[in-house]
């Protein structure tokens, strides 16, 4: 019995070594900026005007916004999921835009800064609905417009070409 009670003893402890101190754990911040840094090498999306911005001057590329209701709006979901998510429009995006996802949810949360952020954007290129996709230049200027469009990848991203000419 004394063997059973010291193995016990002895798995916690290892078990209580194993474990992270949460002081240790690096802040919010520091994980989000990790992961973007992570998304803008890959060409995933950004959620920073402001840093979107500074690659696309980087970059000399323009900047994709969507501005999406992704757990409520059907059509922005549709968008993501025939169009934004596929391979093809992923690689397109990694060469040729920086792209920027404002995200207005209803049923996840998101920070205060982050809600007044985008909505102060949605104020200024006056955002009716969703989605709403803005193209803009590297300098920040409106280059087109558009929404939702059927037909998956390969139009979307013909469509975008035109848009950027």
């Amino acid at each position: 019995m004394r063997y059973i009670v010291v193995i016990l003893v002895m798995l916690m402890f290892v078990n209580v070594l194993g474990c992270k101190n949460p002081e240790a754990v690096p802040p919010d911040d520091a994980i989000e900026a990790e992961n973007e840094a992570a998304e803008t090498e890959k060409g995933m999306w950004l959620t920073d005007y402001d840093k979107a911005m500074a690659e696309a001057q980087k970059r000399d590329l323009p900047v994709l916004i969507n501005f999406s209701g992704s757990d409520w709006c059907i059509w922005c979901i549709k968008l993501m999921d025939e169009v934004f998510d596929k391979e093809e429009f992923k690689a397109y995006a990694k060469d040729n835009l920086v792209l920027l996802n404002l995200d207005f949810p209803r049923k996840s949360t998101q920070s205060e800064e982050v809600q007044k952020a985008n909505q102060a954007l949605a104020e200024r290129f006056e955002i009716e609905g969703f989605p709403t996709v803005i193209l803009l230049n590297s300098k920040g200027e409106i280059i087109g417009q558009t929404g939702y469009r059927e037909g998956g990848p390969k139009p979307y991203i013909e469509h975008l070409k035109q848009m950027v000419k």
